[in-house]
């Protein structure tokens, strides 16, 4: 079997439990070296068969997977955070699927819950916005032209940006001229639950200057929102004057 395993968003005990149960009885791991904490490399069992994706192609990792895979190993492919976000694994999944091999996934704490934690904020705030848009610059690899990030700017919703953290100044234009103001609040969240964890806060049209003041270029989420301000109803979940199907309004 191969178990496609979330790592988590950086610190090694973010992982979740079926996780490093997974890693320890791994007979091969083959591991996002370019973004996964090492550290949890630590927890594998003696003999086990390390490889470092960041130095292979996508046939190669199917080349090391499959093999292992047919002669009952116990394989863990270790992608960052949550493998649904950016983890490129569903050509890992089809290529399986093509050769018969059977696999399942274990999810895993992104990275953009990890910088949440660190804002001590809350992306969903009654009255500011009940969306959250996860989205990257197109750079050498494309969006679709439905997703660029001024036509989802206009929405002014809650919006985590990936891996774009090395071009904040086109960023910030961009998010402007989609319709977020000048003084919109926004952070980069910097390896976010690793042990260097950087929160630098800004505005929308501060954070190329914010960024370069840190020297954050990689590694980054940049969030932007309302959600970041101060301002927002109370949850009417926990009003005690509306009724919910587990208690009555007590006034």
């Amino acid at each position: 079997m191969i178990y496609f395993v979330g790592a988590g968003s950086g610190a090694p005990d973010l992982i979740t439990v079926r996780g490093a149960r997974l890693l320890a009885q791994a007979d091969v791991i083959v591991y996002a070296g370019s973004l996964v904490n090492a550290a949890l490399l630590d927890g594998a069992k003696e003999g086990c068969v390390v490889y470092d994706s960041a130095k292979m192609t996508l046939e190669q990792v199917i080349d090391v997977m499959a093999p292992a895979a047919r002669a009952g190993k116990t394989v863990v492919r270790l992608h960052t955070g949550d493998p649904c976000v950016y983890g490129a694994h569903r050509e890992q999944m089809d290529a399986l699927d093509r050769l018969g091999i059977e696999y399942t996934v274990c999810p895993g704490v992104s990275s953009f819950c990890g910088a949440a934690a660190a804002l001590r904020a809350e992306y969903t705030l009654p009255g500011i916005s009940q969306t959250v848009i996860l989205t990257r610059m197109e750079g050498r690899t494309p969006v679709p032209a439905r997703e660029q990030i001024e036509a989802l700017a206009a929405h002014g919703a809650t919006m985590v940006v990936f891996l774009s953290a090395g071009r904040l100044g086109e960023l910030s234009r961009r998010l402007i001229a989609g319709g977020y103001a000048p003084e919109t609040p926004a952070a980069i969240v910097y390896k976010a639950t690793w042990p260097e964890e950087q929160v630098i806060r800004a505005t929308v049209a501060e954070l190329a200057e914010a960024g370069a003041r840190a020297g954050v270029t990689k590694t980054a989420l940049i969030t932007v929102g309302g959600f970041l301000g101060d301002g927002y109803e109370r949850s009417k979940l926990y009003d005690p004057a509306f009724t919910t199907g587990f208690r009555e309004a007590s006034r």
